[in-house]
């Protein structure tokens, strides 16, 4: 349902894994310093701040790593950082929507990028609105599959308030409002569920299915997009079928 997990086991190899690693460890380390910026770096208190870290540390982050994002976002290194939120929007192929959230200190630099993605690989930039309204801010929970039923996950989280709990690429994703996200989580955690992120991301309302080519075509964009070291989360509207992702996943063979 949200930007990463509708593609997670249909496109990567290992090698392109590997080399991704790097980029992906400096944008769990300015969610974190951007959480501790705005929350204080109190785990216990700053609730964003104990997700981004969750998250920072089932992706192998190193501690010394976090610590010093920690540290370096709360200002008690003597550090400051300074990042700008900023969406983009654009259509894909046969107007497959793409949300882009940018978090960066070059305004500038991260709409050239962005742009500069979007016209090499086939993508249009939209106007402002033209994209986002099929989007809203929702709170999703990806639990592992293993040692874990979906129906202990749906009582522990529908109890919690919870809209929605499906299929996840390797378990399940729980859906909240976006404001429901640390309830519901907690709740889980309570359960004796382990989680393996938990954050507030856009989704869809409006799906559009696609066949494996156009597929193909969005993912060469939403990489490209995320070669950007200031593009922090690609949200797309498109669906796959089980037949499309069996023919993706050929692909990796």
């Amino acid at each position: 349902m949200s930007g990463h997990s509708k593609w997670a086991t249909t496109k990567h190899k290992k090698a392109v894994i590997d080399a991704r690693r790097a980029k992906s460890f400096a944008k769990l380390i300015k969610n974190i310093e951007v959480a501790a910026k705005i929350g204080g770096a109190d785990l216990a208190g700053n609730p964003t701040l104990y997700d981004a870290v969750q998250k920072a540390k089932k992706t192998s982050v190193p501690n010394d790593n976090i610590d010093r994002a920690i540290k370096r976002g709360a200002g008690v290194s003597g550090e400051s950082v300074d990042y700008q939120t900023i969406m983009y929007e654009g259509y894909g192929p046969n107007g497959v929507a793409l949300l882009i959230e940018c978090l960066t200190d070059n305004k500038n630099r991260a709409a050239a990028e962005v742009r500069t993605a979007l016209t090499r690989n086939g993508a249009t930039l939209a106007d402002p609105g033209s994209v986002s309204y099929n989007f809203t801010r929702k709170g999703v929970i990806v639990v592992g599959g293993d040692g874990t039923t979906e129906d202990d996950l749906m009582m522990a989280a529908l109890e919690a308030g919870a809209e929605d709990v499906g299929s996840h690429a390797d378990g399940f994703e729980v859906v909240t409002e976006a404001s429901d996200l640390v309830t519901v989580r907690s709740a889980i955690q309570e359960a004796g569920i382990d989680y393996e992120s938990a954050d507030v991301e856009f989704v869809p309302s409006l799906k559009v299915e696609v066949d494996a080519e156009t597929a193909r075509k969005v993912f060469r964009i939403i990489d490209a997009l995320e070669d950007s070291d200031d593009v922090q989360n690609v949200y797309s509207n498109f669906d796959l079928s089980a037949e499309v992702q069996a023919e993706l996943e050929n692909d990796d063979d």
